[in-house]
């Protein structure tokens, strides 16, 4: 990718998007949702502890906002030198494209 490019692409998201990531996303993701189907007690716990998590971050958001503004170019920097890292990895260790199971 050019350069250009590269200024937009979000490291995170691409990590979140490599098989093997995704797929052990999926597999917690699925063992919370059984966990708390099963267990009425501890669905409730996990929706209030959802809820406190979503409020804390929806604050902590507002906070950081003007931070996050000043610091912006920082951040592209930043990101872009993740996403050249990732780049490398990827190329170094081809199991990365592979879920967990394989």
């Amino acid at each position: 990718p050019t350069s250009m490019y590269r200024v937009q692409e979000n490291v995170l998201q691409r990590v979140l998007q490599l098989p093997v990531v995704s797929s052990t996303c999926e597999s917690l993701q699925r063992t919370y949702s059984s966990t708390k189907e099963a267990h009425p007690l501890m669905a409730s716990v996990c929706e209030v502890y959802e809820r406190g998590v979503q409020g804390a971050g929806a604050l902590a958001m507002w906070g950081m906002e003007p931070v996050v503004r000043r610091l912006e170019p920082q951040f592209a920097v930043a990101n872009d030198l993740a996403c050249r890292g990732l780049d490398h990895l990827e190329e170094k260790i081809p199991a990365l494209q592979y879920p967990v199971d394989k």
